[in-house]
């Protein structure tokens, strides 16, 4: 899926001021990505936005996630397809997905495994 992503121009939902629609989610930046201009429909509607005119740019997913993204002050990752009911992604701020410069985990170059625990529960170990 990251690789049709790359490889696939979205659509990008412009705010007010002009740059990329975005929301905090689970302690991240998320950056609305669309694959189409009915998924962004979709989108809106949810919100009850749908009867306004939706600026948006259509930008290459590879760069969104190799230029835009490590642009950025803070890590951001992808949102696709929000309000798309079990058709949408999301593409953490990871090693792997955006360049580690701007990966949340790039810091942590040790390699980690799981140990089991007696009851059941991973616990990293180093």
């Amino acid at each position: 899926m990251l690789g049709e992503f790359r490889r696939t121009a979205v659509l990008l939902p412009l705010g007010e001021d002009g740059s990329p629609l975005t929301a905090e989610f689970g302690g991240i930046r998320w950056i609305y990505a669309f694959s189409d201009e009915a998924a962004l429909a979709r989108f809106a509607i949810a919100r009850s936005e749908g009867a306004r005119e939706w600026a948006y740019e259509r930008v290459l997913g590879a760069r969104l996630l190799d230029a835009a993204i490590p642009a950025m002050s803070e890590p951001y990752g992808v949102a696709l397809d929000v309000g798309s009911e079990g058709e949408g992604a999301l593409f953490p701020p990871v090693r792997g997905i955006v360049p580690d410069g701007a990966a949340m985990d790039a810091e942590d170059d040790a390699p980690k495994d799981v140990r089991e625990t007696p009851d059941g529960n991973g616990e990293l170990a180093r």
